[in-house]
């Protein structure tokens, strides 16, 4: 074996990589053939590996999670619930800046598919939760008069500042996002 060879992707890999970005540059309508040419799998390979070009979308956005969760999720333990929660819209301002940036890849799919049973809708609702369970669990350790509300005003919030970077109708620098997000935890009864 090559030392070439044994670092290439595997098939699979190459699929879930491809497919992770096209769905995202392009959406959830890119061909399977433009797909299986992006990866360099043939197609009898693709639907060998996945049984349609569905559960490749969820296996793709499922692989996304634990490095969407590590960009976003405060490293800090120890900081207060309040800097925790700033620290997922700092985190949102900072990559709505980058050129390439098109919103949540989350949202996107849930907007693109409109079906809830859909096996990638399932995964990005999944995603969705555990944010919204994260900023929960801060309300909560922070103190908030009503923990449930102030979570779904700040997924409101990030998910309504991801979309609006995403077609470059707002780019976030001016901390509207941060800011939002502070007043809404200043109502709520959690201290700077």
């Amino acid at each position: 074996m090559t030392s070439a060879s044994a670092t290439r992707p595997s098939p699979r890999e190459r699929l879930l990589d491809a497919a992770g970005r096209l769905f995202y540059q392009e959406g959830v309508g890119i061909g399977v053939e433009a797909l299986c040419k992006a990866a360099g799998v043939s197609k009898r390979s693709m639907y060998q590996l996945f049984a349609t070009k569905d559960e490749l979308l969820a296996a793709a956005l499922e692989r996304q999670g634990p490095g969407l969760r590590a960009v976003l999720r405060p490293p800090d333990t120890s900081a207060t619930p309040r800097a925790r929660v700033l620290y997922v819209f700092e985190r949102l301002e900072e990559h709505a800046s980058a050129p390439d940036f098109l919103g949540c890849p989350y949202l996107a799919v849930q907007v693109e598919l409109k079906r809830t049973d859909h096996p990638a809708s399932l995964v990005a609702s999944d995603r969705k939760q555990a944010l919204c369970d994260f900023f929960r669990g801060e309300a909560e350790r922070g103190g908030a008069a009503d923990p449930a509300l102030l979570a779904r005003q700040l997924m409101l919030v990030y998910d309504g500042a991801s979309a609006r970077a995403g077609i470059k109708a707002d780019a976030l620098t001016d901390r509207l996002a941060v800011t939002t997000a502070a007043t809404l935890m200043d109502a709520a009864g959690i201290p700077a």
